[in-house]
């Protein structure tokens, strides 16, 4: 049963998808408030699929941190679930996403018609001016903007070092930060075709103000609360181990 409902979720994808990206690409004369409206109700519609037909379900606590004003957002990253879900959880977003993935077919496309930050991560430093710049620009337009601050996905369980540059938009912006743990790695793991049914949790801490901290002491607090709820709310992902996985020097993918 879990082969064909994941089968049958790729079929649903490959045809819901390029028909989106076309229109999306035909988008392009219009405000980008408008664009992003129109080529993300490919999210929800995407995520009916994942609810019937493959069986995953979420719930979201902490749900009243959400701030009023446009926002940093720290999410711990899994899966491709939580590019999708989180568009649905929280208000008009934006991705901070590698430059190569405007190059895919059909997705790549229409994902180039919404504002977003695509940065060229071999740049080195140059790329968290891009980071910090490009985001600075979308926040203003009234957008939140999502960081993966371990910059890939990573299994249940584990950690990788936290990368500056969503401290750095926060500090710069002036916005707060909001953390985000999720088990959606647990149900739709890394590259993996098979998803498996079961309730995704997804909870949304208390907000961080970067006013009078260093970057550094922004990317902690983020850092802490988030893999100390992970092992809260998923204790069986860290049974035996002692601190969190974390790997000083990772590459992304």
């Amino acid at each position: 049963m879990i082969v064909l409902r994941s089968l049958l979720f790729a079929i649903v994808l490959a045809i819901v998808t390029p028909p989106y990206a076309i229109f999306g690409v035909l988008t392009f004369p219009f405000p980008p408030r408008v664009r992003h409206r129109i080529i993300t109700s490919w999210a929800p519609l995407v995520m009916w699929f994942v609810w019937h037909l493959l069986g995953i379900r979420y719930k979201v606590i902490g749900s009243e941190n959400i701030p009023r004003v446009p926002s940093v957002i720290f999410s711990k990253h899994q899966s491709a679930w939580e590019t999708m879900a989180l568009q649905v959880i929280f208000p008009p977003l934006c991705f901070v996403l590698k430059r190569e993935l405007l190059r895919v077919p059909f997705f790549g496309w229409g994902l180039a018609q919404i504002p977003g930050i695509a940065i060229d991560r071999a740049a080195g430093k140059d790329a968290l001016a891009q980071v910090v710049d490009q985001g600075c620009a979308r926040l203003r337009e009234g957008f939140w903007v999502v960081v993966f601050p371990e910059g890939t996905r990573t299994a249940p369980g584990t950690a990788r070092r936290y990368k500056p540059g969503g401290a750095a938009l926060a500090r710069k912006a002036k916005v707060p930060v909001v953390p985000v743990a999720h088990n959606a790695g647990e149900f739709w793991r890394r590259n993996a075709f098979l998803k498996y049914p079961g309730e995704i949790t997804v909870s949304i801490g208390p907000v961080i103000d970067p006013a009078g901290m260093k970057t550094s002491e922004v990317n902690s607090l983020a850092e802490d609360w988030i893999e100390a709820e992970m092992r809260r709310l998923f204790p069986h992902h860290y049974a035996g181990k002692a601190g969190t996985d974390a790997v000083a020097d990772d590459k992304d993918d």
